[in-house]
């Protein structure tokens, strides 16, 4: 595991699209092009935001990053983060490894709190990740999204880094 460069995104992109064409994880409905994974990848690192990819020998297998919450001064302690893994590579605990170090580098960045906005209350993979690194469920909103034809929930988890 390590920082992630530029020349990740590629691989990143490739990761998030499957995971946007085939799941409710994400809310997007069209996979965003290499072009604008690269202006979240520079507008995320300019904020000094950490971002990790996880690679087994040279393949990118997995990726996880700390945004901001909201763009508002106010939020400036609270962080929200997302993590994706590989088809192939999912429940190997890949996702756990990144996101126990996405917590260790954001509580050192002197983030508070951090959220977990998961799509779909039916999610088990990510509900359960994030349970087991101690999130707690703060609420969900019904029905709030549309995809694959059908209302989808939206499940609120929260961990204190103090």
């Amino acid at each position: 595991m390590r920082a992630a460069s530029v020349a990740d995104i590629a691989a990143v992109q490739e990761i998030y699209a499957h995971h946007v064409r085939t799941g409710l994880g994400t809310f997007e409905e069209e996979p965003p092009s290499l072009d604008e994974m690269l202006r979240r990848f520079a507008e995320l690192r300019s904020r000094h935001a950490p971002w990790l990819v996880a690679a087994i020998g040279r393949e990118i297998v997995g990726y996880a990053y700390a945004g901001p919450f909201r763009s508002r001064s106010a939020y400036r302690y609270t962080c929200e983060n997302a993590v994706y893994v590989a088809p192939r590579y999912l429940r190997q605990g890949v996702g756990l490894t990144l996101m126990q170090r996405i917590i260790a580098d954001a509580r050192a960045q002197g983030q508070r709190e951090m959220l977990a906005v998961i799509g779909d209350s039916d999610n088990a993979g990510s509900i359960g990740l994030h349970t087991r690194l101690g999130f707690r469920h703060v609420g969900t909103f019904r029905n709030v999204g549309f995809k694959f034809g059908r209302w989808v929930d939206v499940v609120l988890m929260q961990l204190s880094l103090t």
